[in-house]
C-alpha cells in the first residue's frame, strides 16, 4: 500500500493512558468505518468519544482530516469548553477543531454522561429524509427500530452554544437524532454501539428512499406489530450493540489497512 502521501505524525502512544489509547484506537476505527461504509463528507462532521477515567475530556477529529487518514495519533482531546488538552504536531498545517462538532459533542457528552461515542453524519440518504415532512417512516423491520426516533428542529450551522439546550432535549434518553433539514447523530455507551446506531439508521433512510422512488404506494405494518418490533430492539431485550459485529469490524479494517491503529 502507499503510504507516501500520508500525514507524518508523532505518536501520542506514550503520552495517555493504555485506556485512553484503546478509545483512540476503536474512535479511529470508526471515523475509517464510516468513510467505508459510505457515510462521510469529506473532512466535515464529527466522531467524538469519551476519555476513560478522564472527567469532562472527549477525543474528536483534527479538522482538516479526510476522514480515511485519521490515526488514534491524530484526534484532539478537548474539554466540555472547547479547550485543548492535548494534540499532535501537525506541523505547518497547524489543525485544530471545528467549532460546530465542539458545540454538538460537547452538550451531549455534558448532559449524557453514559454515553461514550457520538456520532453525526451528512449521509445522502439522511439528508434527504431529514428533509422529508414525514420524516423516517417505519416500512422496513431494520426502520422499526426507529419507530420513536427523535427530530430536531433546523436553526442554522450549529454554532451557537444556546442551541445545546435544545438539541440535548429533543436528544432525550435516546440513542438516535434526526437533525432537520440536515443530517444524523446516534450515540452509545460504547463506539461499536454507537456505530452500530448509525449503521442502521443509514440502512433504514436508503431503503425508504429506494421504496418512495419507486412511486408505488408503500406496505403499512399494523401498530402492534410496529411496537412489538421496535421493543425487540431495546435494551431490556436485547444484548447490547455493537458487542458482536465490533471485533469483526477491527478485523475488516486490519485486512484493508491497519494505520488507523499508529
Amino acid at each position: 500500500m502507499n503510504t507516501s502521501n500520508r500525514l507524518q505524525i508523532s505518536s501520542m502512544k506514550d503520552r495517555c493512558s493504555e485506556a485512553e489509547w484503546q478509545a483512540r484506537v476503536d474512535l479511529a476505527a470508526c471515523y475509517r468505518l464510516v468513510e467505508h461504509y459510505g457515510m462521510a463528507d469529506m473532512m466535515a462532521n464529527h466522531i467524538s468519544a469519551r476519555v476513560p477515567d478522564e472527567d469532562g475530556a472527549f477525543l474528536i477529529n483534527a479538522y482538516g482530516m479526510m476522514y480515511e487518514e485519521i490515526t488514534a495519533s491524530s484526534l484532539i482531546k478537548i474539554d466540555h469548553h472547547g479547550k485543548i488538552l492535548a494534540q499532535p504536531d501537525f506541523g505547518d498545517l497547524n489543525y485544530g477543531i471545528n467549532k460546530a462538532g465542539y458545540v454538538i459533542h460537547s452538550a451531549v457528552h455534558e448532559a449524557r454522561p453514559e454515553v461514550a461515542c457520538v456520532i453525526h453524519t451528512h449521509s445522502w440518504a439522511s439528508m434527504a429524509v431529514s428533509s422529508l415532512e414525514c420524516g423516517l417512516l417505519p416500512i422496513t423491520q431494520t426502520a422499526m427500530r426507529f419507530l420513536k426516533v427523535s427530530y430536531h428542529d433546523y436553526y442554522g450551522v450549529v454554532l451557537n452554544l444556546e442551541e445545546q439546550e435544545s438539541l440535548v432535549r429533543d436528544l432525550g434518553n435516546g440513542e438516535a437524532l434526526i437533525l432537520r433539514n440536515h443530517g444524523a447523530l446516534t450515540v452509545g455507551r460504547t463506539i461499536g454501539e454507537a456505530f452500530n446506531w448509525m449503521h442502521r439508521l443509514e440502512l433504514a433512510c436508503r431503503s425508504q428512499l429506494a421504496a418512495m422512488a419507486c412511486n408505488s404506494p408503500l406496505s403499512p405494518v399494523s401498530q402492534p406489530v410496529l411496537e412489538d418490533t421496535w421493543n425487540n430492539y431495546q435494551p431490556s431485550t436485547r444484548r447490547p450493540y455493537g458487542v458482536m459485529e465490533w471485533p469483526g469490524l477491527l478485523r475488516k479494517l486490519d485486512r484493508m489497512d491497519a494505520s488507523y491503529r499508529t
